[in-house]
C-alpha cells in the first residue's frame, strides 16, 4: 500500500488498476463503474493530449521529427509508434514528456471526485512509477495463452504482433507480486464477485482510515 496524501487531504482513496495486455483490465473498470466508483482512464487521456495539446505535439515534434505529423498538422499515432516501438531510450522519452500532462489532469480530476474512492485504469501503472501515488493498486491477471488468445480476437493480430507489445510491459508476475489485490480473469471464478469483495474491502478501509 502507498502512501499519498490522499487521507491527510480527505479527498478519496486512489486505487490503480492495470494488468497486462488481454488480461481484461478495462472489463474491470466497466463493473467498477456500475458501483458508481469514477474511473480515470489513464490511455485514453494520453491519447486525447497527443491529439489536442499544443505544448505536448510541440515537444514531440522536436524529439521525433515531422514525420509523425498528418496531413491535418495533428500527430500520427501510428507513424508516432512505428517509431519508438522497438527504442527503450525513444520510448521514456516520450513518456516523459506525455506522462506529466497525464498527472496534470488526473490531479485535478481527483480533486473534484466525491466518491469514497476513485481508480486511475492505466496500462503501465507500475512501469511508470505512477502506482507510487494511489493508496493501493490491483493487478488483473490472466494466463498469457489466454490473454494472447483475446487480443489476437480483438485486434485481429497475430501472436508475433501480441508478443511484441507485451515487451513493453512488466511480466506479470512482477506487478503481482507489488499488488494490493489480485483479480484473476481466467474464467475460473466470477469478475463480478471479485470486484465486489475488494470494493467493499476499500469502503471498509476507507471508514476507518
Amino acid at each position: 500500500m502507498s502512501n499519498t496524501s490522499s487521507k491527510k487531504n480527505n479527498l478519496p482513496l486512489k486505487i490503480g488498476v492495470t494488468g497486462g495486455i488481454g488480461s481484461g483490465k478495462s472489463l474491470v473498470c466497466q463493473i467498477f463503474k456500475t458501483l458508481k466508483v469514477p474511473v480515470f482512464e489513464a490511455d485514453r487521456e494520453a491519447k486525447e493530449i497527443i491529439d489536442s495539446d499544443s505544448h505536448t505535439r510541440q515537444a514531440l515534434e522536436k524529439l521525433l521529427g515531422n514525420g509523425i505529423l498528418g496531413p491535418d498538422g495533428k500527430i500520427n499515432r501510428h507513424a508516432m509508434a512505428g517509431i519508438i516501438f522497438n527504442d527503450q531510450e525513444l520510448l521514456k522519452e516520450v513518456n516523459a514528456i506525455i506522462h506529466p500532462a497525464v498527472r496534470h489532469r488526473f490531479n485535478s480530476w481527483h480533486a473534484e471526485q466525491k466518491s469514497r474512492y476513485i481508480i486511475q485504469e492505466a496500462a503501465i501503472l507500475f512501469e511508470s512509477g505512477v502506482f507510487r501515488m494511489m493508496d493501493m493498486n490491483i493487478v488483473v491477471t490472466a494466463p498469457e495463452e489466454m490473454r494472447i488468445r483475446r487480443v489476437m480476437q480483438r485486434d485481429g493480430v497475430t501472436n508475433e504482433k501480441v508478443y511484441e507489445r507485451m515487451k513493453n510491459q512488466w511480466p506479470e508476475e512482477e506487478k503481482v507480486a507489488m499488488a494490493d489485490y489480485i483479480i484473476r480473469n481466467d474464467e475460473s471464478q466470477s469478475l463480478i464477485q471479485q470486484v465486489l469483495e475488494i470494493h467493499q474491502k476499500i469502503l471498509n478501509y476507507g471508514k476507518i482510515r
